[in-house]
């Protein structure tokens, strides 16, 4: 049964491999209950919205729902559709995200946009936005206000990376704000909503928030440091695919920050084109070797031993145990 975990998420069968079979079992109800609501009666919006949900992914955030119940009564049904909530609403976003960043791929397929035009990608992510808030309704007044808040901060992270920092403000600092709000804000809702809807005491419920919010700001640096440390796609993408296309991850603006004369090349060639195979190779290859990595790595870390300190104010138990289990293989994976 523990065959169903998604990739990375082995390291529960290590930890607990009751726990581990338990997980796996509720992300196969959380799989039948996404194909279940993504459907559509017209046949262009049905293939559009199963695109995605059919190309699988990590399933982080589903599975950090079931954990989280761990804190309460996990078998509640409310939980399985908290679970779908926050997937129906990462998946949205990705539509949006690869009409905004003219995405060919994604999760190994034609994107929806090339697959059918950014009209109907958007479309499909406005439609499974609606079907996670028509969810949200059947789980009460409460849920529906987290659902909407979280929203509004996938929003607001989207507009702050997309006109970028304000005049005089921090480009890193500008970025690490952008990143709790599109990654850390959905995956401390899906920590939140698990160990609410199982009923775990209300300290339970925003420890397991806070861990979320900084364990998603981990493994988003973990998987922006494997696309340039990588040279394979252990990432799910093609190493270098962030500076081929113009993205500022953190190590790119710790570069960009300095001054030294002995990081010229680099800086000039992160501030140019790198679709360029070679100009990309020659970028990697300086970046690769530049402290920034050491930088960078020393802030992820930084987080980790964050959410590793709060994951430890649970009590003990199953879910406890797996929060440090995967926190440590964030850190684990970027060597």
């Amino acid at each position: 049964m523990t065959s169903a975990l998604p990739a990375g998420a082995a390291v529960l069968t290590a930890a607990d491999p009751a726990l581990a079979e338990s997980i796996a079992k509720g992300l196969i109800a959380v799989e039948s209950r996404l194909e279940e609501v993504v459907g559509s009666a017209h046949p262009l919006l049905d293939a559009a919205a199963r695109h995605l949900v059919a190309a699988g992914g990590k399933r982080v955030r589903p599975m950090l729902t079931l954990l989280a119940s761990q804190l309460g009564e996990p078998g509640r049904p409310e939980v399985v559709d908290a679970a779908v909530v926050v997937e129906l609403t990462h998946l949205a976003t990705l539509y949006h995200d690869d009409v905004m960043d003219e995405a060919a791929v994604r999760r190994g397929a034609a994107s929806a946009n090339v697959r059918w035009t950014n009209t109907v990608a958007i479309l499909t992510g406005d439609y499974l936005f609606a079907r996670a808030s028509d969810l949200t309704a059947g789980l009460g007044t409460e849920v529906t206000h987290i659902q909407s808040r979280t929203f509004a901060r996938l929003v607001e992270g989207q507009i702050a990376e997309t006109a970028g920092p304000l005049d005089g403000e921090d480009p890193v600092a500008h970025h690490l704000h952008v990143l709790a709000d599109k990654t850390g804000s959905l995956i401390a809702t899906a920590a939140r909503l698990g160990a609410m809807l199982a009923g775990a005491p209300e300290r339970d419920v925003e420890t397991v928030a806070r861990f979320g919010e900084l364990y998603g700001l981990a493994f988003q640096l973990s998987d922006d440091l494997i696309d340039i440390a990588s040279e394979t796609a252990d990432s799910g993408k093609t190493p270098g695919t962030d500076l081929r296309e113009g993205i500022r991850t953190l190590p790119v603006l710790l570069v960009l920050a300095g001054s030294d004369a002995g990081s010229a090349r680099l800086r000039e060639l992160l501030t140019g084109d790198l679709t360029d195979d070679a100009l990309l190779a020659e970028a990697l290859g300086l970046l690769r070797a530049h402290p920034a990595m050491s930088e960078a790595r020393a802030r992820l870390t930084a987080y980790a031993d964050e959410a590793r300190a709060v994951a430890g104010e649970l009590p003990d138990g199953p879910c406890r145990g797996a929060l440090l289990a995967m926190t440590e293989y964030v850190l684990d994976r970027t060597g």
